[in-house]
């Protein structure tokens, strides 16, 4: 009986922990797995505006606000010379069938202006020529150098077309006399063709550092280039020497079939007012001897004799 009740005791002791457990909290459930990473999408890296390449040399602005181009600084004969280079090189690289009127406007300029693109060009020779003496020739040469090439700059070509047609149509009602007048109201707007281009590039650079910050490594380095205007107070160039800081040279476009003209290299400098030339005569694009050009040009291409229905003025031609 002793021993029944013991069990009995045991029994009801056991029964009443159970009882107790079954009352107690559960323990939380385990958290759940952190949600899967989610994946970082890349968005493209900036390119280049317009087809150009990675690193390209952008000419400074300077601290007055301006860049520094070939058409910074100019004297009143330089804008009237330029804007005749400028609409020379839209005549030979703009040749799609919506830019045939520039060429014809640019043979019209040169007949109907020639008296004022005639003192242009001796008023630039002498104040070459009272600069720096005698070798005036090789300064002069390369300062044009720099004028053709940095017109025909591949990536601002179709914009730069397209402004040169509206002026080029605009210089047919250019009396003889407004001739400086004109240019000094129409370089500008080719020139804002490249400046417009240059602040993009400008913009590419930024947007590549900031590509570079968040997803790759910051290996892009600026370049920064300054033309030079030989006729600038504070430039002197040395006797014998080029200037320095132009762009890369006219290339011929891939796609250029065989009659295409193009701007060539030549050992011999621009015939000057007073001899005459040929009427298919072309501008050359100079590299004086012996200076030493700080720009590579492209291999000599065959000159292509264009027809030429009727002679342009002396000095100037296609």
């Amino acid at each position: 009986m002793s021993f029944n009740t013991t069990v009995i005791r045991v029994t009801a002791f056991a029964a009443g922990l159970a009882f107790l457990a079954g009352c107690a909290t559960p323990p939380p459930p385990p958290p759940p797995p952190p949600p899967p990473p989610v994946a970082k999408i890349v968005p493209p890296k900036p390119t280049p505006p317009l087809g150009a390449y990675d690193g390209m040399p952008i000419p400074a602005v300077e601290v007055d606000g301006l860049r520094r181009t070939v058409n910074y600084g100019l004297t009143p004969a330089q804008m009237t010379w330029n804007l005749r280079s400028g609409l020379n090189v839209a005549a030979l690289n703009c040749l799609e069938l919506e830019y045939d009127p520039i060429l014809q406007a640019y043979k019209t300029l040169l007949k109907t202006q020639a008296r004022g693109l005639s003192a242009a060009n001796k008023t630039l020779e002498t104040e070459f020529r009272q600069k720096y003496g005698s070798g005036f020739r090789d300064v002069l040469d390369g300062y044009m150098t720099q004028v053709y090439n940095y017109f025909a700059l591949p990536p601002a070509r179709k914009n730069f077309c397209d402004a040169s047609l509206a002026i080029a149509n605009e210089s047919l009602t250019v009396a003889p006399g407004e001739l400086d007048a004109f240019a000094a109201r129409s370089l500008p707007r080719l020139e804002a063709v490249f400046e417009a281009f240059f602040r993009s590039y400008e913009q590419y650079r930024v947007d590549l550092a900031n590509w570079n910050a968040e997803y790759g490594p910051p290996i892009y380095r600026a370049n920064a280039i300054g033309y030079v205007n030989p006729l600038d107070p504070a430039v002197s160039v040395p006797a014998g020497s080029t200037t320095v800081g132009a762009m890369p040279a006219t290339v011929p476009a891939a796609s250029a079939g065989a009659s295409t003209p193009v701007i060539v290299l030549t050992e011999t400098p621009p015939v000057t007012e007073g001899v005459p030339q040929p009427a298919d005569a072309q501008p050359a694009t100079v590299q004086p001897t012996p200076a030493q050009p700080s720009i590579t040009l492209p291999p000599v291409q065959p000159a292509i004799v264009l027809p030429a229905p009727e002679a342009t003025p002396t000095g100037s031609g296609r």
